[in-house]
């Protein structure tokens, strides 16, 4: 997944975004000098209509931007950003120049949906907050986040605010949450694409009994094994980020992150007993892939969540049956 705009995003972040950067933010450190150079870059407005100074993107245009995003496991929340400023745009509001992450919450009152798990949420300085169909651009200063506790790990829990005097506009209830399963498919697929090059050079480099081990049969088949679920992914994320305009299909989006989540369990899990033990040391950057696919394996539903949601699709569609539903889907994607 590349063209024009990723290759360029890639050369930004080949430069800004190496390992010791990515480190160094999850590790408390504040990098504005690397969210500059994103500014710069222009590729926060990409998806901002030209008469705003964006490029307009659709969003099949979009998604190898997204995939390049998770090759360089970038520790800031540009992706949720570009898709926010839009809506921002869109709904006629100010647009800030810090990142900005999404949240959703299922209901606009449920006591058993109080809080939000917000990808990226560590590094925002702004949350775009979706309640049912109402949505308010809250500042960090009053959204009371906290650290999840997990190691380094750059997603926030967000309580649920109250939106009062806040910059708001109405959305179809779940659009962000859909926004998010979209982005994340294309990060995940991304993410997984570097785990796989890394697997791939290891076993080649790593020598036992007097040859790699890439050699032996039984690697050959966990990274034969490695690669379908790879491939699997990337095709997810193409699903998801079908069709035109620059909003995702739900449908899709649900489809691209059931199966994009459906495959990290077995890819990162190959990783690390390829790598051995080396693998799960601080100091090589394989962990600072894997710890990224199981956390957006989590953002905005897992596959169990999106599997119900394509599940309720197709029993609403049961008059047409499965295989005309499937037909369906297939001709839409190609």
């Amino acid at each position: 997944m590349h063209n024009a705009f990723s290759d360029a995003l890639e050369t930004v972040l080949r430069d800004c975004c190496p390992a010791a950067v990515v480190r160094a933010v999850e590790g408390g450190e504040d990098r504005p000098a690397l969210w500059q150079a994103l500014q710069d870059s222009g590729f926060a407005d990409c998806l901002l209509p030209e008469e705003a100074g964006g490029a307009g993107l659709p969003l099949e245009e979009l998604a190898p931007v997204l995939f390049a995003l998770g090759r360089h496991a970038l520790p800031l929340p540009l992706g949720q950003t570009l898709f926010a400023r839009t809506l921002l745009h869109a709904a006629g509001l100010a647009v800030p120049p810090e990142p900005i992450a999404l949240a959703c919450f299922d209901s606009a009152g449920d006591a058993a949906d109080d809080r939000a798990l917000v990808a990226g949420g560590a590094q925002a300085a702004w949350f775009l907050v979706q309640q049912g169909t109402h949505c308010a651009l809250l500042p960090r200063a009053r959204a009371q986040a906290r650290a999840t506790g997990a190691h380094a790990d750059l997603a926030a829990i967000l309580p649920r605010p109250a939106c009062d005097g806040l910059p708001a506009f109405t959305l179809p209830a779940g659009t962000l949450r859909q926004i998010g399963a979209c982005l994340h498919a294309a990060q995940l697929a991304g993410a997984m694409s570097q785990v796989f090059d890394m697997t791939l050079q290891y076993a080649n480099d790593r020598q036992q009994f007097g040859r790699p081990i890439g050699k032996f049969q039984a690697i050959q088949h966990q990274i034969s094994v490695m690669a379908e679920h790879v491939t699997a992914a990337r095709m997810a994320a193409q699903i998801a980020c079908a069709g035109t305009g620059w909003l995702p299909d739900p449908l899709r989006a649900a489809i691209g992150k059931l199966n994009a989540s459906e495959a990290v369990t077995p890819v990162a899990a190959i990783a690390h007993a390829v790598h051995g033990a080396i693998g799960i040391t601080a100091e090589y950057d394989l962990q600072i892939y894997t710890r990224r696919l199981h956390a957006w394996r989590l953002a905005d539903g897992s596959e169990h969540y999106w599997g119900r949601v394509v599940g309720e699709a197709v029993c609403g569609e049961a008059e047409r049956g499965v295989v005309e539903l499937a037909r369906g889907w297939s001709t839409d994607a190609a």
